[in-house]
Protein backbone atom coordinates (compact mmCIF):
# COMPACT_ATOMS: atom_id res chain seq x y z
CA UNK A 1 0.00 0.00 0.00
CA UNK A 2 1.34 3.42 -0.94
CA UNK A 3 1.64 5.91 1.89
CA UNK A 4 0.02 9.33 1.48
CA UNK A 5 2.27 11.87 -0.21
CA UNK A 6 0.65 15.17 0.76
CA UNK A 7 -1.74 16.80 3.24
CA UNK A 8 0.37 15.97 6.24
CA UNK A 9 3.14 13.72 7.42
CA UNK A 10 3.07 10.41 5.52
CA UNK A 11 4.54 8.77 8.57
CA UNK A 12 1.34 9.51 10.44
CA UNK A 13 -0.47 7.01 8.22
CA UNK A 14 -3.73 7.08 6.40
CA UNK A 15 -5.98 8.08 9.31
CA UNK A 16 -4.50 11.55 9.66
CA UNK A 17 -4.29 11.94 5.86
CA UNK A 18 -7.95 10.99 5.45
CA UNK A 19 -9.00 13.30 8.29
CA UNK A 20 -7.27 16.17 6.49
CA UNK A 21 -8.79 15.19 3.15
CA UNK A 22 -12.30 14.70 4.52
CA UNK A 23 -12.20 18.12 6.15
CA UNK A 24 -12.12 19.62 2.65
CA UNK A 25 -15.75 18.53 2.21
CA UNK A 26 -17.09 20.19 5.35
CA UNK A 27 -17.98 23.51 3.64
CA UNK A 28 -20.65 21.59 1.69
CA UNK A 29 -22.70 21.61 4.88
CA UNK A 30 -21.99 25.16 6.08
CA UNK A 31 -25.01 27.24 7.14
CA UNK A 32 -24.35 29.88 4.48
CA UNK A 33 -25.11 27.38 1.69
CA UNK A 34 -28.71 27.08 2.84
CA UNK A 35 -29.68 30.36 1.19
CA UNK A 36 -28.71 29.29 -2.37
CA UNK A 37 -30.18 25.81 -1.73
CA UNK A 38 -33.54 27.37 -0.86
CA UNK A 39 -33.31 29.82 -3.76
CA UNK A 40 -32.61 27.06 -6.29
CA UNK A 41 -35.39 24.93 -4.79
CA UNK A 42 -37.84 27.81 -5.19
CA UNK A 43 -36.68 28.56 -8.74
CA UNK A 44 -37.05 24.92 -9.77
CA UNK A 45 -40.58 24.85 -8.37
CA UNK A 46 -41.43 28.04 -10.28
CA UNK A 47 -40.03 26.50 -13.47
CA UNK A 48 -42.10 23.36 -12.90
CA UNK A 49 -45.28 25.30 -12.14
CA UNK A 50 -44.88 27.32 -15.34
CA UNK A 51 -44.33 24.21 -17.46
CA UNK A 52 -40.84 25.43 -18.35
CA UNK A 53 -37.51 23.66 -18.07
CA UNK A 54 -34.04 23.66 -16.59
CA UNK A 55 -31.11 23.69 -19.03
CA UNK A 56 -27.95 22.17 -17.53
CA UNK A 57 -24.43 22.28 -18.97
CA UNK A 58 -20.79 21.81 -18.06
CA UNK A 59 -17.52 20.35 -19.36
CA UNK A 60 -15.94 17.03 -18.49
CA UNK A 61 -17.11 15.68 -15.14
CA UNK A 62 -19.30 18.78 -14.81
CA UNK A 63 -21.07 17.67 -18.01
CA UNK A 64 -21.67 14.29 -16.38
CA UNK A 65 -23.08 16.04 -13.34
CA UNK A 66 -25.32 18.13 -15.62
CA UNK A 67 -26.71 14.89 -17.10
CA UNK A 68 -27.15 13.36 -13.66
CA UNK A 69 -29.02 16.46 -12.51
CA UNK A 70 -31.16 16.55 -15.64
CA UNK A 71 -32.32 12.97 -15.17
CA UNK A 72 -33.06 13.34 -11.45
CA UNK A 73 -34.83 16.69 -11.78
CA UNK A 74 -37.05 15.15 -14.42
CA UNK A 75 -37.57 11.65 -13.02
CA UNK A 76 -37.63 12.33 -9.28
CA UNK A 77 -38.70 15.96 -8.95
CA UNK A 78 -40.99 16.29 -11.97
CA UNK A 79 -39.08 19.31 -13.31
CA UNK A 80 -38.57 19.24 -17.08
CA UNK A 81 -34.86 19.45 -17.89
CA UNK A 82 -32.40 19.07 -20.75
CA UNK A 83 -28.64 18.92 -21.18
CA UNK A 84 -26.37 19.06 -24.21
CA UNK A 85 -24.26 15.91 -23.84
CA UNK A 86 -25.12 14.37 -27.20
CA UNK A 87 -21.90 13.97 -29.24
CA UNK A 88 -23.63 14.91 -32.49
CA UNK A 89 -24.85 18.17 -30.98
CA UNK A 90 -21.52 19.05 -29.37
CA UNK A 91 -19.45 18.36 -32.45
CA UNK A 92 -21.87 20.05 -34.86
CA UNK A 93 -22.25 23.20 -32.78
CA UNK A 94 -18.55 23.37 -31.86
CA UNK A 95 -17.57 22.87 -35.50
CA UNK A 96 -19.99 25.50 -36.82
CA UNK A 97 -19.80 28.13 -34.07
CA UNK A 98 -16.48 27.44 -32.32
CA UNK A 99 -15.94 25.61 -29.04
CA UNK A 100 -16.16 28.78 -26.98
CA UNK A 101 -19.64 29.53 -28.36
CA UNK A 102 -21.32 26.17 -28.77
CA UNK A 103 -23.10 26.06 -25.39
CA UNK A 104 -24.49 29.58 -25.85
CA UNK A 105 -25.72 28.66 -29.33
CA UNK A 106 -27.32 25.47 -28.00
CA UNK A 107 -29.12 27.52 -25.36
CA UNK A 108 -30.17 30.02 -28.02
CA UNK A 109 -31.83 27.26 -30.01
CA UNK A 110 -33.35 25.45 -27.03
CA UNK A 111 -34.44 28.03 -24.47
CA UNK A 112 -37.93 29.40 -24.02
CA UNK A 113 -38.99 32.33 -21.85
CA UNK A 114 -39.33 31.16 -18.27
CA UNK A 115 -36.57 28.54 -18.52
CA UNK A 116 -33.58 28.62 -16.17
CA UNK A 117 -29.96 27.76 -16.93
CA UNK A 118 -27.74 25.71 -14.59
CA UNK A 119 -24.04 25.98 -15.40
CA UNK A 120 -21.31 23.94 -13.71
CA UNK A 121 -17.58 24.76 -13.87
CA UNK A 122 -14.90 24.00 -11.31
CA UNK A 123 -12.81 26.99 -12.40
CA UNK A 124 -15.75 29.23 -13.20
CA UNK A 125 -13.71 30.53 -16.13
CA UNK A 126 -14.38 28.00 -18.90
CA UNK A 127 -15.00 30.25 -21.93
CA UNK A 128 -17.88 28.22 -23.35
CA UNK A 129 -19.69 28.15 -20.01
CA UNK A 130 -19.07 31.84 -19.30
CA UNK A 131 -20.41 32.76 -22.75
CA UNK A 132 -23.44 30.59 -22.08
CA UNK A 133 -24.11 32.55 -18.90
CA UNK A 134 -23.71 35.83 -20.74
CA UNK A 135 -26.19 34.71 -23.37
CA UNK A 136 -28.67 33.51 -20.73
CA UNK A 137 -28.46 36.86 -18.97
CA UNK A 138 -29.09 38.66 -22.26
CA UNK A 139 -32.32 36.65 -22.58
CA UNK A 140 -33.35 37.27 -18.95
CA UNK A 141 -32.97 33.58 -18.14
CA UNK A 142 -31.98 33.01 -14.50
CA UNK A 143 -28.48 31.56 -14.11
CA UNK A 144 -27.62 29.07 -11.37
CA UNK A 145 -23.83 28.65 -11.15
CA UNK A 146 -21.80 25.94 -9.46
CA UNK A 147 -18.13 26.92 -9.26
CA UNK A 148 -14.96 26.59 -7.21
CA UNK A 149 -11.46 28.01 -7.28
CA UNK A 150 -11.15 31.81 -7.15
CA UNK A 151 -13.96 33.75 -5.48
CA UNK A 152 -14.06 36.27 -8.33
CA UNK A 153 -14.38 33.76 -11.16
CA UNK A 154 -16.32 34.97 -14.21
CA UNK A 155 -19.23 32.55 -14.00
CA UNK A 156 -19.85 33.33 -10.36
CA UNK A 157 -20.09 37.05 -11.14
CA UNK A 158 -22.88 36.29 -13.65
CA UNK A 159 -24.92 34.06 -11.34
CA UNK A 160 -28.35 34.84 -9.98
CA UNK A 161 -27.98 31.89 -7.61
CA UNK A 162 -24.40 31.23 -6.60
CA UNK A 163 -22.93 27.95 -5.33
CA UNK A 164 -19.20 28.38 -4.73
CA UNK A 165 -16.66 26.19 -2.93
CA UNK A 166 -13.37 27.72 -1.86
CA UNK A 167 -11.14 24.98 -3.22
CA UNK A 168 -8.86 24.35 -6.16
CA UNK A 169 -9.08 20.55 -5.69
CA UNK A 170 -11.21 19.70 -8.70
CA UNK A 171 -12.31 16.32 -7.33
CA UNK A 172 -13.50 17.88 -4.09
CA UNK A 173 -15.34 20.67 -5.91
CA UNK A 174 -17.05 18.19 -8.24
CA UNK A 175 -18.20 16.02 -5.34
CA UNK A 176 -19.53 19.00 -3.40
CA UNK A 177 -21.35 20.26 -6.50
CA UNK A 178 -23.02 16.84 -6.73
CA UNK A 179 -24.07 17.06 -3.08
CA UNK A 180 -25.60 20.51 -3.56
CA UNK A 181 -27.36 19.63 -6.80
CA UNK A 182 -28.89 16.44 -5.47
CA UNK A 183 -29.82 18.16 -2.21
CA UNK A 184 -32.05 20.56 -4.16
CA UNK A 185 -33.69 17.62 -5.91
CA UNK A 186 -34.23 15.90 -2.57
CA UNK A 187 -35.74 19.11 -1.14
CA UNK A 188 -38.30 19.11 -3.96
CA UNK A 189 -39.07 15.42 -3.53
CA UNK A 190 -39.43 15.95 0.22
CA UNK A 191 -37.78 12.73 1.37
CA UNK A 192 -34.22 11.46 1.44
CA UNK A 193 -35.00 8.07 -0.11
CA UNK A 194 -36.50 8.30 -3.58
CA UNK A 195 -38.08 5.32 -5.34
CA UNK A 196 -36.01 3.94 -8.20
CA UNK A 197 -38.94 2.65 -10.25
Amino acid sequence: MTEPADMGDPGAGWDRWLDTYNARFQPAFAPDVRKPLRAFHDLALDVRAAGRKLILAGNGASASLASHGRVDFQKQAGVRAIDFNEPNLITAFANDYGFEHWVARAIEQSADPGDAVVLISVSGNSPNIVRAAEYAKSRALPVVAFTGSAPDNKLRRLADIDFWLESKAYNVVECVHAIWLTTVITMIVGRAECPVS
